[in-house]
């Protein structure tokens, strides 16, 4: 005869939870991290990508555009700045899913440092790969000016977040 233990499901279930609220945190802690570097940067005149252009793109897929002479080139499209902020937003907490999938539920409760950093650096695969050839740019900007300085400067982006992985479920764990 199966007994069905309706107290365990439940005690899983918040596990479940749990885990998943977690690890959201974590995906907007480390994407969050990548905003104020950012920001920072911007006080030295650095510019970054602006998230409209993501917008941009992400809306002109219906229309079966997936890539772009100059994305800056392409007519802007009405709430491609709200679109591209939540598209960024969602990047970085998918990626916080990946990164327990590859590492484990375990390192929620015991992060490491490395871990967290490799899977950041591997995000500038997306943007090198993907993102910067779609929009016009080459790939990993090699039609831009100063191309090495911009891959530097997204690899650097792309350390932050995983910085940003790491310091986000530490600091979750010292407060939960």
């Amino acid at each position: 005869v199966l007994s069905f233990n309706n107290e365990r499901c439940k005690e899983n279930e918040r596990e479940m939870i749990i885990i998943i609220l977690k690890t959201i945190a974590i995906g907007i802690g480390a994407t969050l991290a990548i905003d104020l570097w950012v920001s920072f940067l911007k006080l030295f005149k650095i510019k970054s990508l602006d998230y409209k252009y993501v917008g941009r793109w992400i809306r002109n897929f219906p229309n079966g555009k997936y890539f772009h002479n100059k994305i800056q080139d392409t007519p802007p499209i009405p709430h491609e700045l709200i679109l591209g902020w939540t598209v960024h937003y969602l990047i970085g907490i998918t990626i916080a899913f990946i990164l327990i999938a590859v590492y484990g539920i375990g390192w929620l409760d015991k992060p490491s440092f490395l871990p967290a950093i490799i899977i950041g650096l591997i995000t500038a695969v997306g943007p090198f790969f993907i993102m910067q050839p779609a929009f016009g740019f080459g790939i990993a900007s090699s039609k831009l000016p100063h191309p090495n300085l911009l891959r530097l400067k997204s690899l650097g982006t792309h350390l932050i977040y995983g910085i940003g992985l790491y310091a986000t479920a530490t600091l979750l764990n010292e407060i939960f």
